[in-house]
């Protein structure tokens, strides 16, 4: 693929919307010709800077907008066949795998690693603030279990995943998935569809 823009994706495993927009992001790559950068960052962290919440404890004094919220993802996995269950131990606190992100890109196998633990989050749902029940995830998925779990435990990876959410904030950017084309900001899965249309609109 060309790479003359800069086009980022900011997400936390965490966010089922980071989830849905890493399922389509292929289709747009493929189409643009332009990969996505994968900024790993930590959702609580960007909330708590920016005084934001999740919808779901945003809307829940609001039960018709919580119902459209869930309705409205249902709609989207239905349009794009993308495979979705809630997580009952929603929310994840997901430090440890987003820290095991940070390490994986430094590896062979971040995207095996990203797609798995996408996975454990939102299709197999399992409580992946958890060690052990994130180790036995990553060795069912076939991935280094041992190796990830003391990477994500290096200083360096702990203050690249710190410095990501800081330089977010900075950015503008309040939740996930959030994304960059050049130096515009995106926020939100329904935002797609003007970003691939900006990076059209940028290589010509």
């Amino acid at each position: 693929m060309t790479q003359s823009l800069h086009f980022e994706f900011l997400f936390d495993v965490g966010s089922p919307n980071s989830y849905f927009a890493h399922a389509v992001l292929p289709a747009i790559e493929a189409r643009t010709g332009i990969k996505a950068i994968y900024t790993p960052v930590l959702l609580g962290g960007i909330f708590k800077a920016t005084n934001n919440q999740s919808p779901i404890a945003a809307f829940s004094d609001i039960p018709s907008k919580l119902k459209y919220f869930m309705r409205e993802m249902e709609r989207f996995t239905e349009k794009h066949a993308v495979p979705f269950q809630t997580n009952p131990h929603f929310p994840v606190m997901t430090l440890h795998v987003m820290r095991g992100a940070v390490f994986a890109q430094s590896t062979d196998y971040f995207d095996r690693y990203l797609d798995a633990i996408f996975h454990h989050m939102w299709v197999e749902p399992k409580k992946m603030d958890d060690p052990d029940v994130i180790a036995s995830a990553l060795t069912q998925s076939g991935l280094p279990a041992e190796e990830i779990m003391k990477g994500s435990q290096k200083p360096e990876v702990k203050q690249t995943l710190i410095k990501n959410t800081e330089n977010a904030v900075e950015r503008g950017v309040f939740g996930a998935p959030s994304f960059f084309v050049g130096e515009e900001l995106f926020f939100g899965k329904d935002s797609m569809r003007d970003v691939e249309e900006l990076i059209e609109k940028s290589k010509r």
